[in-house]
């Protein structure tokens, strides 16, 4: 793994971790929920490096290494975050440089929103994986951005019943958000897991059904 640092097109400095692999091969971008950072994905970023596809970890403005980090986001007004696109932008970019192809994308909670903004407005990103995406974080709404998403991606959703952490009922809000996709998409409703990335600690069994599935 590398420490590499991004500059997005507002200027602002981006930290992520690398986990490269030789190309041509899959690519895939990873965004992390709050409060959390980029480490909050090492397990599933090895196991993706290991199955032959390349990952980019960052930590999103305001948060871990990244400006105005670690814990500025918490001052951030619903603006502000909008604006960590502009982050996600940086990091596929990244990967397309290094050669990567296709493109995909990961996020939880707000990073799961926004890793469907950019499937539904970058025509280079073909799939999304959301972890406990939510109707509206900060700002950013998962309902207009599924109607955009084009027919030929591929979306996998995945949150718990026993979610506390989102608003409202996380399992209902994917559901919502699964029923609006007219693209390839699959859903997984753990009962027990928690939010985000918890859910990956909590079945790691099912890091390697997403490994496969990306793949």
């Amino acid at each position: 793994m590398n420490k590499i640092t991004l500059l997005t097109k507002d200027h602002v400095k981006i930290v992520g971790n690398h986990f490269p692999v030789s190309t041509p091969s899959p690519g895939i971008s990873l965004f992390h929920m709050m409060p959390a950072a980029k480490e909050s994905y090492n397990l599933f970023a090895i196991k993706l490096q290991q199955a032959g596809v390349g990952v980019l970890t960052i930590d999103l403005r305001g948060h871990g290494e990244s400006a105005q980090g670690p814990n500025n986001y918490k001052t951030f007004t619903d603006q502000q975050h909008q604006s960590s696109i502009g982050d996600v932008k940086a990091s596929v970019d990244f990967q397309e440089k290094e050669g990567h192809s296709p493109l995909f994308v990961g996020g939880a909670s707000i990073g799961a929103n926004l890793a469907l903004q950019i499937l539904a407005e970058d025509e280079r990103v073909k799939k999304a994986i959301l972890l406990s995406p939510g109707l509206n974080y900060r700002g950013i709404e998962t309902i207009p951005l599924a109607k955009k998403v084009a027919k030929n991606k591929d979306v996998y959703i995945v949150a718990a019943k026993d979610d506390v952490r989102g608003l409202g009922s996380a399992d209902q809000q994917a559901q919502d958000i699964f029923n609006e996709l007219r693209c390839k998409k699959k859903i997984k409703i753990f009962d027990l897991g928690g939010h985000g990335t918890d859910m990956l600690t909590a079945h790691q069994e099912f890091i390697g059904l997403l490994v496969e599935w990306l793949k």
